[in-house]
């Protein structure tokens, strides 16, 4: 128990998370120059135009103000001491500076919508080029991972974590190179129009930084909290949904929603503390920028006053010593406090966007850490092949036989030999577990021959359904070996592997898509006859030909508007259009009713005729006729032999099969 609610704790949805210390991004500058890294790999053409663009804009923008300098100062003053004078004043020279103001403001809007369509596509890009290295990686992957990761929390990355990195390639990444560039180009400008005020704008724009600092440090770890959340949040969501009918059954609804406010209740407290703290900025460096900007009012009309009182009193003395720092023109005094608000601006600009930068590189380092869990590895070399007999050699065929092949290259001698697929499969004293330190199964050893149905029993829990996996190399085993026609599995390639084993389990899934869509799926380029063909052997074509639209039914959520037979029935059918050399039942008949499972059968019979089946059945009825029935408990095999030689033995199966004690737990009884 103690266990599980770490589990919980550490996946972000246990009530501890409440007390426990926020979750801190590792390496933050490590994923940043990820991020950047795959943006200019694949868009540096892109970038670069975007950053000139940026570069074009902002100078457009500089020119402008400092143009108002020029205005007041060369055209306006002059004007209005003509007039003063009863003179006309000349509109021709302002009139043409103007209009070269106004190119450079149209030069700088079309920078900035090329800017904009640049970085739309440079994101959207970048999106779809990570969400498909994402699927491709996830398809790569191990059955364990699934088996230890929430498929919700999966989901999550896919949405909300791609989502918030979208936010910040789109918005955030040209918002502050252009706060940067303007920063830069605006601190310069004020320097150039006059110092003693440039002092004070700095002054108060590292006030500004502190307050964003301390403000984006109290923000950030709730970012942080917040993508895990919303993680756990939409795991347990996905759990309800495909498990909604067992809490039906047992009345769980109430419980489910505590269990699910309790965690919209995390998620709740880690965003309102992130949006709060993020909340501050704004108001706070708006109104410093306020400040800065009456202090520099104030400062630069002095500076900019030629004439005061009289020499004895006290406002000339401080008139004059105020311009011993310079003297402003009205014109410069304008320029500079557009300036002022220009340079405060970027600044609130840059901690806004900081946060927004944390929640992307929260959701980065989850996007990242997907992408490097370590691939399913592969090092086999044999494949599976379509043969033909040829000049009494078995030789690779370029179509479909139905005769299979195991292709083994040979590096030493650079030679290529054949050998027959004929579905003999050995276990020699296999060890296996989950983890190294808990091990389920001990010394298995077995020998299913060409041809053979096998038949695994025992109670649950005893290790049946993990053969199986082993067997398709889902996991792979600790110590012994496990042959393939006398091929080592770890020299045969997974895929082909997989591909001589058709496997039909005890959960079914279906996909969205027509019935035949879904039995083609064992076998793509299948024709509408060998659909048919399938669906017959499995017993299923007298169902589908009932359905709406016969074959062409579109079933959606898992088949749901089939029930649970049919669903199985298909489920056999997509396994027999593959044809494929070797058999796994996997309790396949288990959610058929008795005349159904006799109408199956026959099917199944003439599927797993001179196929290699191994069939997991706790309806011990069905598995009667079996070459050999392998008996298991706690990982161990404690008997094997035919029904009969077993129902003589006396012991498990002839409990299992009879529900009666052992016999000689029976003849202890009696005497």
């Amino acid at each position: 128990m103690a266990e599980e609610k770490a589990k919980e704790v550490k996946m972000g949805r246990g009530p501890g998370m409440r007390g426990m210390p926020r979750p801190k991004i590792e390496n933050p500058g490590q994923i940043l120059a990820r991020v950047f890294g795959i943006l200019f790999k694949n868009y540096a053409p892109h970038m670069i135009l975007v950053a000139v663009c940026i570069v074009v804009s902002v100078f457009a923008n500089i020119q402008g103000t400092l143009f108002t300098r020029t205005l007041i100062d060369s055209y306006i003053t002059p004007m209005v001491e003509a007039s003063g004078k009863g003179m006309t004043p000349d509109f021709s020279p302002l009139a043409g500076a103007i209009l070269r103001v106004a190119a450079f403001y149209a030069i700088g809007v079309i920078a900035a919508y090329v800017q904009s369509l640049s970085m739309m596509f440079v994101s959207q890009g970048t999106l779809r080029d990570l969400r498909k290295s994402l699927f491709e990686h996830m398809e790569k992957l191990p059955v364990k991972y699934f088996d230890t990761h929430s498929h919700g929390d999966i989901m999550s990355v896919y949405t909300n974590d791609v989502d918030a990195l979208r936010q910040m390639i789109s918005q955030s990444v040209p918002q502050l190179l252009n706060s940067a560039i303007t920063i830069v180009s605006v601190l310069a400008s004020m320097i150039l129009l006059n110092v003693p005020l440039t002092i004070v704008t700095v002054l108060m724009v590292m006030v500004m930084l502190f307050s964003s600092a301390a403000a984006t440090k109290a923000s950030g770890k709730n970012f942080i909290a917040q993508q895990r959340n919303i993680g756990a949040l939409n795991g347990y969501i996905e759990e309800m949904i495909t498990g909604q009918k067992v809490v039906k059954v047992f009345c769980h609804e109430r419980k489910c929603i505590e269990d699910f406010d309790r965690l919209n209740e995390e998620l709740y407290d880690s965003a309102f503390k992130a949006q709060t703290f993020s909340g501050f900025l704004g108001p706070i460096n708006a109104q410093l920028g306020n400040v800065s900007y009456v202090l520099c009012a104030l400062v630069g009309g002095a500076l900019a006053l030629t004439s005061g009182s009289s020499a004895g009193s006290v406002a000339a003395f401080f008139l004059a010593m105020i311009r011993l720092f310079g003297v402003l023109s009205v014109g410069s005094l304008a320029s500079f406090l557009t300036f002022n608000k220009n340079f405060s601006m970027p600044v609130n600009q840059v901690s806004m966007q900081l946060n927004s930068i944390i929640m992307a590189l929260a959701g980065a380092d989850r996007i990242f850490k997907l992408m490097d869990e370590e691939p399913e590895t592969d090092e086999g070399y044999v494949t599976l092949v379509n043969s033909i007999i040829k000049d009494g050699q078995t030789v690779e065929s370029d179509k479909r036989t139905g005769s299979w092949a195991w292709k083994h290259y040979h590096k030493a001698d650079d030679t290529t030999t054949y050998v027959p697929q004929e579905g003999d499969v050995t276990f020699l004293g296999v060890d296996f577990g989950y983890t190294d330190d808990k091990m389920v199964l001990h010394d298995i050893k077995l020998h299913a021959k060409p041809g053979q149905k096998i038949a695994l029993v025992g109670s649950t829990g005893a290790g049946k359904t993990t053969i199986t996996n082993l067997i398709n190399r889902f996991y792979d085993i600790q110590d012994g070996k496990i042959r393939y026609d006398n091929i080592n599995i770890n020299k045969i390639k997974k895929a082909d592997l997989r591909r001589s084993l058709g496997v039909v389990l005890q959960e079914t899934h279906l996909f969205s898509g027509t019935v035949s869509e879904n039995i083609r799926y064992g076998k793509l380029d299948a024709t509408d006859e060998e659909v048919v063909a399938a669906a017959k052997l499995a017993g299923a074509d007298g169902f589908i030909r009932r359905l709406p639209q016969g074959y062409e039914t579109m079933l959606t959520g898992d088949g749901a508007n089939l029930s649970q037979g049919q669903r199985q029935l298909l489920a056999i059918a997509r396994a027999a259009i593959a044809d494929p050399p070797a058999l796994i039942l996997d309790e396949a008949t288990s959610s058929i009713d008795t005349r159904t499972e006799k109408i199956v059968q026959e099917g199944m019979d003439k599927l797993m005729k001179g196929r290699t089946t191994f069939v997991i059945a706790h309806r011990l009825s069905t598995v009667k006729n079996s070459d050999m029935i392998v008996v298991m408990e706690q990982g161990r095999i404690i008997e094997s032999g035919t029904h009969d030689e077993l129902i003589a033995l006396g012991k498990k199966y002839y409990q299992l099969y009879t529900g009666n004690a052992p016999k000689g737990a029976e003849e202890a009884t009696a005497s």
